[in-house]
């Protein structure tokens, strides 16, 4: 009867042990959440509950496992088991403990401060810091556990004695992995770029997404994924349209006739932006930047408080001047004349073409006026 109790109260103490401990430790966090509930802190940190149940019913039975005297012939494996468990569940409550005060404290520092250029970099540098951290422990970890293992502690002195030479190979052959690695700390603490800017890469324009140590995710504004290493936005020019002040100038240009009402346009302009709600009053004109045989080129300057107002207030100008040009000032558009030029001063209709027969039918050049036809 003793050795059937006595691995049933081991065991079973232990789970009931881990449970007990676990649900007064949610409480605490619980009553600590809605008494403080200005942070999230405490109720972020439920979200460790799970590592951390694992965990402690890890140490438990590891450490009364010997007094369950249950499967004595797996003594060792068992006990080794119990021991990776226990460290990989350390290992993911650290994570979910770091991840649970790092967002607290970027939700203070969102609250505190308005200005969204800061916060965005705040959020990259942040998210960044986790996936470091995230990574160390990872790699620390994986390290315990295969010193557990006899045969990896006793290969680790040969290790050792190689290591110049296996970092030297390393670093050749992850030289770009490092390169990129790298670059996303420049990025994160350097401010170059931040999650929620809008960019132009290779003639693409989105909003960043997703910052990692060694890529970068562009969303495109119909919804395509750009995915670019990091290190392209240290060794390669880009724009960044919402470094500094958000606000922009945006142009849109219109190919009207030489004929085009040029002051009703201007006063049509002023009438489109008034009703327009993305515009936000700064600034606004228009001008004829450049004319060719056939048309001249009008240049609208409008203003707006951000990349996705400047758009909208463009596509908004150029539809409505059109429409409006269309319908009230129909001569105004371009078109290809087809009517017979007008004649140059002092000579009369029919001399203005020597190349026209009286008839008006053009003549060839080597045809005399009066070839008998």
């Amino acid at each position: 009867m003793e050795n059937l109790l006595r691995p049933v109260i081991v065991v079973g103490g232990s789970v009931v042990l881990t449970l007990l401990i676990g649900w007064a430790t949610d409480l605490l966090l619980r009553k600590a959440d809605a008494r403080h509930s200005e942070t999230p802190l405490w109720g972020l940190l439920r979200r460790a509950r799970i590592p951390y149940q694992l965990m402690l019913c890890a140490a438990l039975l590891r450490g009364s496992y010997d007094q369950a005297q249950l499967l004595d012939d797996h003594k060792v494996g068992i006990g080794r088991t119990l021991t990776l468990v226990l460290i990989g569940s350390a290992a993911w409550m650290v994570i979910a403990i770091t991840a649970a005060v790092v967002e607290t404290s970027y939700s203070r520092y969102a609250r505190a401060h308005r200005d969204p250029a800061r916060v965005r970099r705040v959020r990259t540098q942040v998210s960044l810091i986790m996936r470091v951290v995230s990574a160390v422990v990872g790699v620390m970890a994986v390290s315990a556990m295969l010193l557990t293992f006899p045969a990896m502690r006793a290969a680790g002195a040969s290790l050792l004695a190689s290591a110049g030479i296996l970092g030297i190979v390393a670093g050749v052959a992850a030289q770009s992995t490092l390169a990129n690695l790298f670059a996303g700390l420049q990025i994160a603490f350097g401010d170059m770029v931040r999650i929620g800017d809008t960019v132009v890469v290779d003639g693409e324009w989105g909003t960043v997404e997703e910052i990692t140590l060694t890529f970068l995710t562009v969303r495109t504004w119909d919804e395509r994924r750009i995915t670019m290493p990091v290190s392209y936005f240290t060794s390669k020019p880009f724009e960044n349209w919402s470094r500094g002040t958000p606000q922009m100038t945006g142009i849109v240009y219109l190919h009207v006739d030489h004929t085009a009402p040029l002051d009703a346009m201007r006063e049509k302009l002023r009438d489109i932006l008034r009703e327009c709600p993305a515009w936000d009053g700064r600034a606004s004109g228009l001008d004829v930047t450049d004319t060719t045989p056939n048309t001249m080129e009008v240049r609208a300057l409008v203003t707006a408080k951000d990349a996705d107002d400047i758009w909208k207030v463009r596509v908004t100008v150029r539809e409505e001047m059109i429409r409006w040009l269309s319908r009230e000032h129909p001569y105004a558009l371009p078109r290809v004349n087809t009517a017979d030029a007008t004649p140059a001063p002092g000579l009369l209709p029919h001399q203005s073409s020597s190349s026209a027969s009286p008839d008006g039918v053009p003549r060839r050049a080597h045809e005399p006026p009066n070839s008998g036809r």
